[in-house]
């Protein structure tokens, strides 16, 4: 993605996890949002964000606002190592396939929305979260550059933060 300098995985299959263990296999999968990164035909990253849709979703339907936001911590944190452990695996770096930064923190973006109260927040909020990850804004796109796993979520995290305010924002103005 914005990668500047020689690629430390260069010339190496991505093919390399035949022989993996079941944890490696396991990180690839979630990392590659549940494999959805693996086999999108396209846009692995917004196809890759449709897990985090029914993660939202869950979170609004089970957890008051106070609690989603330790819990969509949690799962920043949880995404760092299966950030890591899917592009070691992968051996490229920031590989399109790795959704995991999509799909685990996407309920960041919604937290405290009434997803399941008002439906029409869910296409809002996903248009939103996916543009804001295209265009990554300051400092999301400098945060790219950090290594492994750290760099794949934190910009993410950034651009999350951003669509919350929106989303709020939109909230706010359409049901004022």
């Amino acid at each position: 993605m914005g990668w500047k300098g020689k690629d430390p995985y260069e010339g190496q299959r991505p093919e390399a996890t035949l022989g993996a263990s079941f944890c490696q296999r396991l990180g690839v999968w979630l990392g590659t949002g549940l494999g959805i990164g693996l086999v999108a035909p396209c846009a692995p990253g917004t196809f890759g964000s449709l897990p985090g849709v029914l993660l939202a979703c869950a979170f609004a339907a089970w957890l008051p606002w106070w609690a989603q936001i330790p819990a969509a911590l949690a799962l920043t944190l949880l995404a760092v190592p299966v950030c890591t452990c899917s592009e070691r695996a992968l051996k490229k770096k920031d590989d399109g396939r790795i959704t995991a930064d999509e799909w685990m923190l996407y309920p960041i973006a919604t937290l405290g929305l009434p997803l399941l109260e008002r439906p029409w927040l869910l296409p809002a909020t996903f248009v939103v979260v996916r543009v804001l990850d295209v265009v990554k804004p300051l400092p999301a796109r400098q945060l790219q550059y950090l290594p492994e796993g750290w760099g794949i979520v934190a910009d993410d995290f950034v651009a999350q933060l951003y669509a919350l305010g929106l989303n709020w924002a939109l909230f706010r103005f359409l049901c004022a």
